[in-house]
């Protein structure tokens, strides 16, 4: 009886598997057939104005868009980087339009909301669309529903669509500038450090600055070094400085700081050969190299099939001073004097110190802060000993005395060309 039983239930079980599988198929296949783009129209103009802003909210103010990207990596797509409410987004059609014979065709959108989104109930999301297999339309417009007139909705210019070779080695995402951003000397001090170390290209998402911090700005952009993109996010959603959800009713946590630097990294994938994604007051310190270059030729030739480069932050507390380097033509200019700060503290038990990236931009599909979410191609933790990120900010461990801080001058292997082409900066700028 026993036995009989046996096989009573191993037959039960692979009828329950072979009819489930039998449902499964055919549903995966529905859902494929589903997202197929579809003709809606033909022999018409496409309608519509071509938006202009950095962030375009859609119908309802649930949704956020930042920019369509082609995406040919795994399928003909369009990629739309976004900000989305959670929950109440349901579903987003891409409105393709083919250019001379005027069809136009529906893609139902794949709605991908990122999982960092640390409890707030918007998050950077990718809304993905495939494209019409007899076309390689140039602007998309996003609709919520498949059918109706477009318009009167925005449409926006599909970039990436041309791939070519890489105009830059390096470029840094700084993502976001917020507070009326007033630390000018350790600004100018991380943009040249970042030139010395090989950087050819800083972007910069800009909420807001100070007077003084848009003239230096502007003084980098005519160089050609940084690209500012305009970040208006607060006039669309209720932002927190703080990354982790307060309860406090806002919408969006460091003013979107995550939806910035995903795209970052895709307005950088087809121009750049590394991205670097750090804040202005972080600088990656090679130790056993020279500069960057050098640097990752070593650590792409010791860790093959890596596309993400992790390296560990330490704070240097910019209350703690050294004498050596108080040049007395910087104190008028505000900000913190990066030379006067190495003294780093010490790592804490059980807290690991968060870490931030090189990546290859072509192998990243999502990132947050201190990880890439997914990607193509391993991560890999660079050891301290290589390269370490000068942090000099505010105190973590403010109660240690300076004796239990860990005197580190790796910064100043830099100094002389860095004082060079500080002053070089200034007097142009005339501060």
């Amino acid at each position: 009886m026993l036995c009989a039983g046996k096989k009573y239930y191993f037959a039960a079980a692979v009828c329950i598997i072979t009819v489930t599988s039998m449902l499964t198929v055919p549903y995966l296949r529905l859902q494929r057939l589903s997202h197929q783009p579809k003709v809606i129209q033909g022999g018409r103009r496409c309608g519509g104005k071509t938006a202009n802003s950095t962030i375009t909210a859609l119908k309802g103010n649930k949704a956020f868009i930042i920019s369509p990207y082609f995406d040919d990596r795994e399928s003909k797509v369009t990629r739309l980087i976004g900000i989305v409410h959670h929950e109440d987004v349901k579903q987003l059609y891409c409105w393709f339009c083919c250019q001379p014979n005027g069809k136009m065709y529906v893609s139902k959108a794949k709605i991908d909301v990122h999982s960092d989104r640390f409890g707030f109930p918007y998050g950077a999301a990718d809304i993905v669309c495939l494209e019409p297999e007899n076309c390689d339309p140039t602007h998309v417009s996003i609709h919520q529903f498949p059918h109706g007139n477009t318009d009167q909705l925005p449409k926006f210019e599909i970039k990436n669509r041309k791939s070519g070779t890489f105009s830059v080695d390096f470029t840094v995402c700084i993502s976001t500038m917020f507070g009326n951003y007033n630390n000018v000397l350790q600004f100018i001090q991380s943009m040249e450090m970042y030139k010395i170390l090989g950087v050819q290209k800083v972007v910069i998402y800009k909420n807001n600055c100070s007077h003084l911090m848009e003239k230096v700005l502007k003084f980098y952009i005519e160089e050609g070094t940084v690209e500012v993109i305009p970040w208006p996010i607060n006039s669309h959603l209720k932002v927190s400085s703080k990354w982790l959800f307060m309860q406090d009713g806002t919408h969006i946590g460091y003013y979107g700081q995550i939806t910035a630097l995903n795209d970052c990294i895709y307005r950088n994938m087809e121009r750049s050969k590394f991205v670097v994604l750090n804040d202005a007051d972080e600088i990656i310190l090679p130790l056993k190299h020279p500069n960057w270059k050098a640097m990752m030729n070593s650590l792409q030739e010791q860790n093959p099939g890596t596309s993400v480069f992790l390296f560990e932050n330490h704070i240097f507390p910019e209350t703690v001073y050294s004498p050596m380097f108080n040049i007395s033509s910087w104190n008028t200019v505000p900000g913190v004097n990066i030379l006067q700060h190495v003294y780093r503290e010490p790592d804490r038990k059980d807290v690991i110190n968060p870490r931030k990236m090189i990546v290859d931009p072509r192998k990243v599909i999502q990132t947050s802060v201190h990880s890439v979410l997914r990607a193509y191609g391993k991560s890999v933790n660079v050891p301290m000993d290589v390269a370490l990120i000068y942090h000099c900010r505010e105190a973590l461990q403010g109660d240690l005395p300076r004796e239990s801080l860990i005197r580190d001058t790796t910064l100043w292997r830099y100094n002389s060309s860095l004082i060079k082409n500080v002053n070089k900066v200034l007097s142009q700028i005339m501060l």
